[in-house]
């Protein structure tokens, strides 16, 4: 973190101001040090160069590990298809020049909507409760307008009414309460601020059919490493047969996902081979290992939206925005005034 941004943070127990003891600094970055509320005495420990507000281990240390293993793989100009801009852009409807404007993003992942987020010129406050942020400020960190921690959703170490925007995407469905996790984003917002989210959806075909609800309770309490080693073998084996079975006109990427195989390749057409098994591994990965993973309806997410009080609400179809991905996604504005 950099010390100018210290203004930024509150102790998310107390909400008041922090302090900053730095102990290692390089250039305006400090990588070691304490951050201290001075009423409570509480203290949060600067961990290469990341204010850390909850311990390191906890229930998304599964995040943790696929993030850092594939802290690229999803980023736009890796993949060569512009999936995450396109996501962000189209899901938040805010524009692309955001200068001078402040944004909240929660559950930053590897950082893939951090880096397009940042490159409207807004200043980003990032946070994600796994150690994925490693991974994030490894590609995003040395961005002067980036302030990364790790924190968790429930607790946020921010001020309240603050932000102009707030954005959690590939998040909620994947915390113990997302109904509590949704509504701990608004208030973060100043009166007249903007709120995007996505959720998994349920559905015959979204959570009914999916083989991975009726596989996730023999795997999402298997330590992380050892399972992520596991489905790296398991997708080698099947990769020939995942070859063969996507030729299949229309069916086939849908059989490869019944058979637990991740299948990217509608979404990534002109991909080649290796990437197509990277984002397997990953996702299907994604799939099996969190703790959490808990669809909602259209009907529940709207409603959660009119019990926030926001206006202007827009909630659909995430495939429609031709990302190919089952889920809701929704935007609103906190009224003006209170």
């Amino acid at each position: 973190m950099r010390l100018a941004h210290l203004a930024l943070l509150r102790c998310p127990d107390t909400l008041r101001p922090l302090e900053c003891n730095v102990e290692v600094a390089e250039d305006d970055r400090i990588r070691k040090g304490e951050l201290i509320e001075p009423q409570s005495g509480k203290r949060y420990p600067i961990v290469d160069f990341i204010p850390r507000f909850v311990p390191q281990e906890n229930y998304a240390s599964n995040f943790g590990v696929e993030w850092n293993a594939h802290a690229r793989t999803q980023y736009d100009a890796v993949s060569g298809v512009s999936l995450t801009k396109r996501r962000f852009h189209t899901v938040s409807g805010w524009g692309e020049n955001l200068a001078g404007k402040s944004i909240l993003e929660c559950g930053s992942g590897s950082g893939r909507f951090t880096e397009v987020a940042l490159a409207t010129g807004a200043l980003v406050c990032s946070f994600d409760y796994s150690d994925a942020v490693a991974a994030n400020y490894a590609s995003n960190g040395k961005n002067p307008n980036l302030l990364l921690v790790q924190a968790s959703l429930y607790d946020m170490p921010f001020p309240k009414d603050f932000f102009d925007y707030a954005f959690c995407f590939g998040v909620i469905q994947h915390t113990p309460d997302p109904r509590k996790s949704f509504h701990a984003i608004h208030p973060m917002v100043k009166p007249g601020g903007w709120v995007a989210t996505d959720v998994y959806r349920t559905g015959i075909i979204q959570s009914v059919l999916q083989t991975r609800y009726y596989v996730r309770p023999f795997t999402k309490n298997r330590d992380p490493d050892k399972l992520y080693a596991g489905i790296k073998r398991y997708v080698d084996f099947m990769w020939p047969l995942v070859r063969l079975v996507r030729k299949i006109p229309v069916f086939g990427a849908p059989i490869n996902w019944r058979l637990m195989i991740a299948d990217y390749s509608r979404e990534l057409p002109d991909a080649d081979d290796a990437t197509l098994k990277e984002w397997a591994y990953l996702n299907t990965f994604d799939a099996l290992s969190p703790a959490y993973d808990l669809p909602q309806s259209k009907a529940t997410f709207q409603k959660w939206h009119e019990e926030a009080g926001l206006q202007n609400v827009v909630v659909g179809e995430g495939d429609k925005i031709g990302y190919g991905w089952s889920g809701w996604v929704g935007r609103g504005q906190k009224p003006a005034t209170a």
